[in-house]
């Protein structure tokens, strides 16, 4: 068995991607790979396949990989709830809340799960890719760290640092790192990757060679700017999208606590659609579909909404003919009432909902982490369609509203639709990815699909192998299949 860590100079230098490509690249060789972050901080989760809840980029990563995704590959993951406190996962399951204080404390124990989990995988697989987090170089967050060169060191595994030069400075990221960190850990950091490189290789490689000689330690090559490319984002909000003229107007709020936006990838990716994430202080346009993504604080962003005028623009756009939808934490707040008792997702107490749909939704301990398959039930659709996806959430919900659902589960129901069909909700992140279901549902709207809704799960693998291609291209694979000791 063989780790390698990949981490980064800073947040967003592009470690998912250099991983996801690294492990696409080794499935393709035959080698037994899977990937392993030790500590995520993110909103964007997936269901794993033993019934617990990890990182979405490691779970892309186990797909690149040819794998479910489990939760041995993300023993740790923070999703924040404020901005000083957070849910805390254990090996896939909920273990309670904490605040940053209380958890950079805890991470002494988390040590173990973190151990115990790597432990695992290793004995099924013969490489592991390991994901650092951040930066190494955090010195506030050095004292007991699991996510980056405190890993690496309990292991005892090589580092490849990645640096993103579309930033700019990247020679000051990748030596600066090396300066920051101990002398341990600058002996296992085995060279660099410079990523997102867009230009001609010849006017970087003499700043190459500088870096080289000034560090005693080789850049293992330099990956292109790829332009298009869309993956599962780890917690970052992608950009809008393009699309053609004339196309359906989309519109999402970006909230505070936003949660698994990658939903919103395969409208990202239709020309059919023009896709807008307002963020606050921005005006919402003018739209045909307004919808409500979800929320890790259901209550909290539900007065974000308010406070921003979102309800207001949403009951003029309906009054006007437009469309409502609501996933997870955005269907929670379509209803009469969201109550949390027992404060799981902040302080206790009770709101009212934004009441388009006759529901009423309450928190209660025990997640609901499940994969679903169903039938998708649009008004006016004609036959029904396949929809699959998974849900990730604390609220029951109740009300009237259920009896007009907007899934059938076989044997269960899930969602809801008002009277008028003009307002729906779902709890099934991953709603758009099937095609058919994805052109339902646009149909609904008002958009004529034509056949043109994107097939999200092929897109996934092609742009994996997008990777693994720029992986064989421009990185030293010789040199890398010796570090890691294949043939």
């Amino acid at each position: 068995m063989t780790t390698l860590m990949i981490q980064g100079t800073t947040s967003d230098a592009g470690k998912s991607t250099v991983v996801a490509a690294l492990c696409r690249w080794l499935h393709r060789q035959g080698v037994s790979v899977a990937p392993f972050k030790p500590q995520n901080m993110a909103l964007n989760s997936a269901v794993t396949v033993d019934g617990g809840e990890i990182g979405r980029s490691t779970a892309l990563q186990a797909l690149a990989c040819g794998l479910e995704p489990h939760s041995d590959m993300n023993p740790v993951l923070l999703k924040p709830q404020t901005d000083c406190g957070a849910q805390v996962i254990l090996r896939g399951q909920v273990y309670g809340n904490m605040n940053a204080v209380d958890y950079h404390a805890y991470k002494a124990e988390a040590r173990q799960s973190v151990r115990e989990a790597w432990q695992a995988l290793s004995s099924r697989y013969d490489v592991i890719i390991a994901e650092g987090a951040g930066s190494p170089a955090e010195i506030n967050l050095r004292a007991n760290d699991i996510a980056n060169m405190g890993f690496a060191e309990m292991v005892d595994c090589p580092v490849l640092l990645v640096g993103d030069i579309d930033r700019g400075g990247v020679f000051a990221q990748l030596v600066g790192t090396l300066e920051l960190i101990s002398e341990s850990e600058r002996s296992r950091t085995r060279g660099f990757i410079i990523n997102r490189f867009r230009g001609d290789i010849a006017l970087l490689e003499p700043g190459l060679d500088w870096l080289s000689e000034r560090t005693g330690r080789p850049v293992n090559g330099v990956l292109p700017y790829l332009h298009g490319l869309v993956l599962d984002a780890e917690d970052s909000v992608g950009t809008s999208s393009e699309h053609q003229t004339g196309a359906l107007k989309v519109v999402v709020p970006v909230l505070p606590r936003i949660s698994n936006h990658n939903d919103f990838d395969p409208l990202r990716l239709h020309p059919g659609v023009e896709l807008m994430f307002v963020g606050p202080e921005q005006t919402p346009p003018a739209a045909d579909v307004i919808i409500l993504p979800g929320s890790k604080h259901t209550r909290g962003d539900l007065d974000w909404l308010r406070t921003n005028g979102w309800d207001e623009v949403i009951e003029r756009h309906l009054r006007y003919g437009g469309h409502v939808f609501g996933i997870c934490g955005g269907f929670q707040m379509l209803g009469h009432t969201v109550s949390d008792p027992d404060g799981l997702e902040g302080v206790p107490g009770d709101s009212a909902g934004l009441g388009w749909l006759d529901i009423d939704t309450r928190m209660v301990t025990g997640k609901q982490l499940t994969r679903v398959k169903g039938t998708l039930n649009t008004p006016g659709q004609g036959k029904p369609c396949t929809v699959a996806g998974y849900e990730i959430h604390n609220g029951v919900t109740t009300g009237s509203g259920l009896e007009r659902p907007l899934v059938d589960l076989g044997g269960n129901v899930d969602g809801a639709i008002s009277a008028d069909g003009q307002v729906m909700g779902t709890y099934l992140h991953g709603v758009f990815d099937d095609p058919a279901a994805c052109s339902a549902l646009l149909s609904h709207w008002g958009l004529s699909d034509d056949g043109r809704a994107v097939d999200y799960a092929r897109h996934r693998e092609q742009q994996l192998d997008r990777l693994a291609d720029a992986v064989e291209a421009c990185l030293d694979t010789d040199w890398l299949k010796a570090l890691l000791g294949i043939q």
